[in-house]
């Protein structure tokens, strides 16, 4: 027996979906208070040495945080090729802003305090501030296009071709269900940043971020649950038609698909999967009233499980789809036919068993020696580590 055969194609297939869910997870888990912290930290820092505390927070780990990104990326590519292809293709000046936007935090830190001058230090305070919202936003408008369908087709040798001018293509991913999705994208790790805040400071910036907090929230939960009654009544959804091949060639042509229904039908046949928007709205509840009492450990950890809820609940929604085609619904990349080899897969999951339990060992060490606040004292001191 060869050795990849201990795994079906299907069980892969279906190991793979959930572990891209699973990075995609950590690095909003992680990357996502960074991203918070960016985007508050004009309005929970009054004066320079208020936001070097913020800064100082986030500084020495948001290089690990964002490895998360980096690993999830190369999975999509790996395990994913069409579905790589088809969304960089089509996304490809929004991604470019991710990153344009990601790049400036790196800068940011090491450029900021080079000079004394206010004039440049808050020009790289905007920046940071620029690489923190911009990416929470287009990150939740890139999963409000997912959910809607992309205007994409496969010609007969599976090539993507895209309706629309290049840069037609970005301007229409902003479309208002996406800007909704893309406002709970950053009001939730805003939510998620002033938590982290709460925990890694103390006095006014602490005071601050609470309160933001507390706004976010509200506006995370809102959002939320209007989203979830427009995708009810106002957007159609995918359904596969016919039989089913679970563990076939990789080659959307191959199946049927029909738009028409909901995406919510999905809790009809699979009712178990409603646990996901209720850990959304829970773990938003519960730490937006951790920020109202002042807690810092379990407001950061419901805040975490608000973020497992909401991002899980679209991947769950949408199974087995995983990029919906509006032009051709033939199209549509599923988990089914989107994969790479059952070889491909096989090795993946053997590095991924190997490497995974190591990187989770290194950050929760790296977390355990950061443990406690950044507080003026820290960052005014002598000394060179801040």
């Amino acid at each position: 027996m060869i050795l990849h055969d201990l795994l079906g194609f299907e069980t892969l297939r279906l190991i793979w979906w959930a572990l891209m869910g699973v990075l995609l997870i950590a690095f909003a888990l992680t990357d996502g208070f960074d991203m918070g912290v960016g985007a508050l930290l004009p309005f929970v820092g009054r004066t320079d040495v208020e936001r070097r505390v913020v800064i100082n927070t986030i500084g020495p780990v948001w290089e690990g945080n964002q490895v998360w990104f980096i690993l999830g990326g190369g999975a999509i590519f790996a395990a994913w090729p069409p579905l790589y292809a088809v969304s960089f293709s089509g996304f490809y000046l929004a991604m470019f802003a991710i990153l344009a936007a990601l790049i400036l935090r790196p800068v940011g830190f090491k450029y900021r305090s080079k000079r004394e001058s206010a004039r440049w230090r808050n020009g790289w305070d905007r920046a940071l501030f620029v690489g923190g919202a911009v990416p929470a936003l287009l990150f939740g408008v890139a999963v409000g296009n997912v959910l809607l369908g992309v205007p994409f087709h496969l010609t007969p040798d599976l090539m993507p071709r895209y309706d629309g001018t290049f840069y037609g293509k970005f301007l229409g991913l902003l479309r208002p269900f996406a800007l909704l999705t893309g406002a709970v994208s950053l009001s939730m790790l805003i939510m998620h940043g002033a938590a982290w805040l709460t925990l890694k400071t103390e006095g006014m910036i602490a005071i601050r971020a609470r309160r933001i907090g507390v706004v976010a929230g509200g506006i995370a939960a809102a959002g939320y649950a209007l989203a979830g009654l427009w995708l009810a009544f106002g957007i159609d959804g995918y359904h596969l038609v016919g039989d089913v091949v679970t563990d076939g060639p990789s080659n959307p042509l191959f199946s049927e698909v029909r738009r028409e229904g909901s995406w919510l039908a999905a809790y009809g046949t699979r009712p178990w999967i409603a646990v996901a928007p209720l850990m959304g709205f829970a773990g938003i509840a519960l730490a937006v009233r951790g920020l109202i009492g002042g807690r810092e450990i379990s407001t950061l950890l419901w805040s975490k499980m608000a973020i497992v809820g909401i991002v899980s609940s679209v991947g769950l929604t949408m199974f087995p789809f995983i990029l919906p085609s509006t032009v051709d619904p033939r199209s549509s990349l599923t988990v089914w036919d989107a994969s790479s080899s059952h070889l491909t897969l096989f090795v993946m999951l053997v590095a991924a068993v190997i490497f995974l339990p190591i990187i989770l060992a290194y950050t929760a060490w790296v977390y355990k020696v950061l443990w406690g606040k950044v507080t003026e004292e820290d960052v005014t001191g002598p000394g060179h580590s801040y």
